[in-house]
Formats: C-alpha cells, sequence, structure tokens
C-alpha cells in the first residue's frame, strides 16, 4: 500500500503499546506496518523497509519458549530500534545479557541522556521517560555503547551508531515520555532517511486503484451499518467502481432511534450506489426472546444478521466481492501470536463459508483516527465521519436480560437524549463514547407525588485515543443533572439514572 513511498516494519512482540508505536510512526506522515516477530530476514529485506522497530513485550528475554526475531535482521544494514523488550531481544542476538532486574522501574522515571550519542543529540540531557520493566541489560554487545541511564538502570539506552542499530529501555510512543516524538523524529528522519511524505489523500488513490483492478467487471457487496467504517469503506469501494457496488443495511431494530432514515438520508443523497435497506426488526426481536446470557445474545444476533444479509446477497447477479470495515487494530489483535487476547472480532477472518464472495477490507491497514481523516478526504459529511463508535449487536448488548421491544424503545428514547444534551454542551465530539445503558432492574421513586416502580438507567461516559484502554470522563455536575432530567422527565419508564465511573481495565466500555 506505501507503493514507492517509505515504509517501516514494526516487528510484534506482544506489547501493549504496539499499536501506539505504529500509530506515533504514521503521525509523522511515514507509512509503517505491524508484522510478526518472527518474520525471516529475507523477506523483510524483499520489502525495502527504510527503518525497523521492534516493540515491547510481556515475556522476559531469557525465559523458555521467548519470542526472539531472525537474528539477521540486524545484518541487513537497516536502521533497527529496540523498545525496552526488543532492545533486550537485540542485546541477547548480538551476545549481551539480560538478567532479572534487582529493582524493576514501572511508571515515570527520570533518565540521564548522553546528548553526544547519535540518537539523542537534539533532545536535552534530562528527561522524563515512562518505563515499565522488571529486566535490564547486564552487558552490552560488542560495538555498543551505554547512551542513557536511570538511578537504577544503568542501561536505560544503547547503541551502535555505525550499523545504525539503537536501544531504548524506556517507551517514546507513549505521551508521559514527553520528548518520545522527537526521539522517534531522530531516528525516523535523520538516522533512516525517511521523507514523510504519506498522506491520507495518497492512502484514497492507492486504495482505490488497488480495489478497482481487484474487482475488473464484477460488482461488489457491502454491509453498511451506518457507522463509521462500513461508511468509508463503502465510499471508498464506490469511488473505484461506482454503482457496481451495493449497500446492504440490515436494520436489526437494535439500533440508534432513527439509524434507518438517516443512514438512507446519507447515502441516498450523496452517493449513486444502490442501496437496499431491509426492517428486521421483528425478525431479531424473535431471534432474541428469552436470551438473557450476554454472549449467547451476541451470537444469536450475528447469526441472524448473517441470516438476513445471505438472503438478500445470493438474490443478486454478478456479486463476486464483499466489502468489510476492517480496522488495523483488529488485525493486530487477531493476528499477533504472543499479545494476550481480550477479544475476538467477528470482522477479522468472519467471512461465512457458504458465501462465495472475495473478501475486500480497504481499510485494514488504518486506525480509527485515519479512517475518521479517509471519510474527510472522500467528501463524507462531519455528522457521519465523527460518529461515536457504536457495538456490533447493537441495543441488545446495552440491555442486560432479556431484550424486548418495550426495553429498546425506552432504551432507544434514553440514549437519545443523552447523545442530543452531549452535543447541545459540546461535548459529544470530546469524548470517544457517551451512551445509555438499560440494566433491567426496577427501583422505587416518586413522579406526580405517587409512588413510581420504573427502570434505571445507567449513563456510560468514556475518554479514549482508540478504545482499547478508557477512563470515564469527568462530566460537568449540572450537564449530568440536565441529562439525568430530561430522561426521568421525558421517559415515562424511568424513574433514576446512575452515572458509570469505572476505567478500562477493570471493566470494559459496554457493559455486556
Amino acid at each position: 500500500m506505501a507503493g514507492s513511498r517509505d515504509l517501516v516494519l514494526i516487528l510484534d512482540f506482544g506489547g501493549q503499546y504496539t499499536q501506539l508505536i505504529a500509530r506515533r510512526v504514521r503521525e509523522q506522515h511515514v507509512f509503517c506496518e505491524v508484522i510478526r516477530f518472527d518474520t525471516p530476514a529475507d523477506a523483510i529485506e524483499a520489502r525495502h523497509p527504510k527503518a525497523l522497530i521492534l516493540s515491547g513485550g510481556p515475556a522476559s528475554v531469557y525465559a523458555d519458549h521467548a519470542p526472539v526475531c531472525d537474528a539477521s535482521i540486524f545484518k541487513l544494514g537497516t536502521p533497527v530500534l529496540g523498545i525496552c523488550y526488543g532492545m533486550q531481544v537485540m542485546v541477547r542476538a548480538l551476545g549481551g545479557s539480560v538478567a532479572h532486574s534487582p529493582a524493576g522501574e514501572y511508571g515515570k522515571t527520570p533518565a540521564s541522556l548522553d546528548t553526544s550519542a547519535t540518537l539523542f543529540s537534539s533532545i536535552p540531557p534530562q528527561i522524563s521517560c515512562w518505563m515499565s520493566h522488571g529486566d535490564r541489560v547486564e552487558d552490552l554487545p560488542e560495538g555498543f555503547r551505554i547512551s542513557a541511564r536511570t538511578a537504577t538502570c544503568p542501561a536505560a539506552a544503547m547503541e551502535n551508531s555505525a550499523q545504525k542499530l539503537f536501544g531504548v529501555q524506556f517507551h517514546p510512543e507513549v505521551v508521559h515520555t514527553p520528548q518520545g516524538t522527537g526521539i522517534l523524529r531522530r531516528f525516523l528522519f535523520d538516522i533512516s532517511g525517511c521523507v514523510g511524505d504519506w498522506t491520507m489523500s495518497d492512502f484514497a488513490t492507492d486504495s482505490a486503484l488497488a480495489v478497482r483492478t481487484q474487482v475488473g467487471s464484477a460488482r461488489a457487496i457491502c454491509a453498511l451499518s451506518g457507522g463509521v467504517d462500513s461508511s468509508v469503506a463503502a465510499a471508498l469501494v464506490h469511488q473505484a467502481i461506482g454503482d457496481r457496488l451495493t449497500c446492504v443495511f440490515v436494520d436489526t431494530g437494535l439500533m440508534r432511534a432513527g439509524e434507518g432514515d438517516f443512514v438512507e438520508r446519507a447515502f441516498h443523497g450523496r452517493f449513486t450506489m444502490p442501496l437496499v435497506r431491509v426492517d428486521a426488526g421483528e425478525r431479531f426481536l424473535t431471534a432474541l426472546c428469552g436470551v438473557t446470557d450476554p454472549e449467547a445474545k451476541r451470537k444469536t444476533i450475528g447469526r441472524t444478521f448473517i441470516e438476513c444479509f445471505r438472503q438478500e446477497a445470493l438474490a443478486m447477479e454478478n456479486v463476486r466481492f464483499l466489502v468489510q470495515g476492517t480496522l488495523y487494530p483488529d488485525v493486530i489483535e487477531s493476528g499477533s501470536p504472543v499479545a494476550s487476547t481480550i477479544k475476538s472480532h467477528h470482522n477479522v477472518g468472519g467471512l461465512p463459508a457458504d458465501l462465495p464472495f472475495t473478501l475486500i477490507e480497504p481499510l485494514r491497514l488504518l486506525f480509527k483516527d485515519e479512517v475518521r481523516e479517509l471519510g474527510r478526504t472522500l467528501g463524507l459529511p462531519d455528522d457521519l465521519v465523527d460518529r461515536q463508535p457504536f457495538p456490533g449487536p447493537g441495543l441488545g448488548v446495552r440491555i442486560l436480560g432479556a431484550v424486548t421491544a418495550e426495553k429498546v424503545r425506552i432504551l432507544q428514547t434514553a440514549d437519545a437524549i443523552v447523545e442530543r444534551h452531549m452535543r447541545l454542551a459540546g461535548w459529544y465530539g470530546r469524548v470517544w463514547q457517551s451512551f445509555a445503558v438499560l440494566p433491567g432492574n426496577r427501583t422505587v421513586g416518586v413522579k406526580g407525588d405517587e409512588r413510581t416502580y420504573a427502570y434505571t438507567i445507567a449513563l456510560r461516559v468514556v475518554e479514549s485515543s482508540d478504545g482499547m484502554t478508557a477512563d470515564w470522563a469527568r462530566l460537568p455536575f449540572d450537564l449530568l443533572e440536565t441529562i439525568a432530567h430530561a430522561i426521568t422527565s421525558e421517559v415515562a419508564e424511568v424513574n433514576r439514572v446512575v452515572y458509570d465511573i469505572t476505567s478500562k481495565p477493570p471493566s470494559t466500555i459496554e457493559w455486556e
């Protein structure tokens, strides 16, 4: 996808910040990809990368079965930057030693840099950096020098500038290392010779050409949800093949209030692509009748969706391709052999075997913020591009317990109130997600001097950069009061609103 532009490859050892490294490199307009840690050196060399970065990881390099890379990569002449575990892998591969540290380092840590070192020549000598390690380098490989140290880590960074091999024990990719971006820029541009000429317009052009070549004269179909990912994927493929793309919007009845009409307005008003709307609300409610287990609900909703989509897709002629809005975090999480698995992703390798289509995933190399940027590049409206994420199973996983038509109506109304007041207060675009949850419990209350026994609504508002971790949003008290008052006033079946102040981890963003 990078074409003739610069390419940086990140070898993934399962570190929690691997995606963040890729984001930081992309922010410098340098295209990068995350690849397996054990990718052979000859396969790496064949792609002609300008630089390699070795990520962090949860293992100890001296442990049995610890992930290691092909040591030949250090002989390619390609600049290499090892980060945390990646630095320790480099040390072991080149003849140095790593051992358990008598004092681990976690969190913000002062570090002293040798500014005569190649990597740090433009960085202040004293910095604060983010550490997260229990092991440390004991003996450097031949030809290396120490370039940074902390109070408990004598080799907080190292380098062999002649061979363009560098290592840092800290994490320059996180915001808690304020000079981290400068260090990465030094490695990318001054050491590795990157130009920084990759843009989203380039990506759109390259992707459209690739799709056009792949599809040829055939037709494609896209499962359009109205969310950012599927909408941008549809717009990109439409740019490539025009009205030979048909979008199918399965209205599950578990969507936001008025979602079906919103999708039709957004796409019929701006594109000439055929759009098929399937009103399947009753079908989904029937399938969910009596289903209360969260995982069972997800599977039931997914299975019913596939049935509806299959019925429409197989009725079309000359359709050979299926468009999905798979994103890069999904690919990385599902493909890493060493990272801890939090959840599987339905849109990674999730093509039903009995659908005779070839998969097209035009966004599989992009992060969420890049997808939004691409959407703007393609001319999609802000009210669509800036929409907050919405779960694939819809409100089915925001209604705890059994899903009924009444509960769906209550939650849709409450959720619309949340969105309305978040927008009015200018908070909608400042948070990752803001939504209502229907826990299903009833509590005693008073309305109009009468006793009530009505539902509770839980309000969930979180801040995040990618959804991998999240912190609850510190909304102003007057805004919380306004939302609570509006919900209890406008939704007769609700007499109580509570605010979820749990972060991820230990909780997840969604309740089910």
